[in-house]
C-alpha cells in the first residue's frame, strides 16, 4: 500500500460525539480533509446512503473482501455485524491529495495507528460519563434497549483503552471540544488557523 497523506483517527464509545466532531472538522477546508468510508455487513438504518454513510455488504461478501486481504483493518463488533477500512478507500483519498480522517470503533481505530504510526494521530472522544452516555443513545431512538444497553456495557471496556491514544479530548462541552478538535488537527497537518480562533 502506498504512502500517502496524514491520517487521523476520531474513536470513541457511541454516543461520545466524535462523528459531530468529525463532522465539524470536515467542515474545515485549511484542514484538507476527506472522510474514509467504512465497510459494514451491517443493514442500513433509516436514510443511510451507499458510499456516503457506509459501503453496504453481505456477511460473506464482507468475508471474501478479509480473505483478499482488501481491508487495512477489520472486526466483528457485534455478532455478525462485519466493519472495516478498505485499503482502497484510502488509496483513492491520497491519491485527490487528502489527509484522511476516520470516524472509527477503539480496536479499529489503534490498529490503523500500529500500520501507520509516524503519519497517524489517534484521538480518543470521551464523554462526561457512562450515565450520560446512556441518555444520549436513549434520545437517537434509533435502536432498542437491549442494543444500548449492549453499546453501554462496550462503553466501559472503550473506555479502558484511551490511555493508548496519542490525545483524549473529553466531551463536557461540545464547543469546546470542537474548538480542541480543530486545534489538534491543524497542528497535526500543518495547517494556518486564523488568530481569532486561537485567542
Amino acid at each position: 500500500m502506498s504512502r500517502g497523506g496524514k491520517l487521523i483517527i476520531f474513536s470513541a464509545p457511541s454516543g461520545s460525539g466524535k462523528t459531530t466532531i468529525v463532522r465539524y472538522l470536515l467542515d474545515q477546508p485549511e484542514l484538507n480533509l476527506a472522510f474514509s468510508v467504512s465497510a459494514t455487513s451491517r443493514p442500513r438504518r433509516g436514510k443511510e446512503k451507499e458510499g456516503v454513510n457506509y459501503y453496504f455488504m453481505s456477511i460473506s461478501e464482507f468475508k471474501k473482501h478479509i480473505k483478499k486481504d482488501d481491508f487495512i483493518e477489520w472486526e466483528e463488533v457485534y455478532r455478525d455485524n462485519f466493519y472495516g477500512t478498505l485499503k482502497s478507500e484510502v488509496e483513492r483519498l491520497w491519491s485527490e491529495g487528502k489527509n484522511v480522517i476516520f470516524d472509527i470503533d477503539v480496536v479499529g481505530g489503534l490498529r490503523i495507528k500500529k500500520k501507520f504510526p509516524e503519519q497517524t494521530l489517534a484521538v480518543f472522544v470521551k464523554p462526561p460519563s457512562v450515565d450520560e452516555l446512556k441518555i444520549r443513545l436513549k434520545k437517537r431512538s434509533t435502536e432498542s434497549e437491549d442494543k444500548i444497553n449492549m453499546r453501554v456495557a462496550k462503553a466501559s471496556v472503550e473506555l479502558a483503552t484511551a490511555p493508548q491514544f496519542d490525545k483524549i479530548i473529553k466531551n463536557y462541552d461540545l464547543d469546546i471540544a470542537l474548538k480542541e478538535s480543530h486545534q489538534l488537527v491543524a497542528e497535526f497537518v500543518g495547517a494556518e488557523i486564523a488568530k481569532s480562533e486561537e485567542e
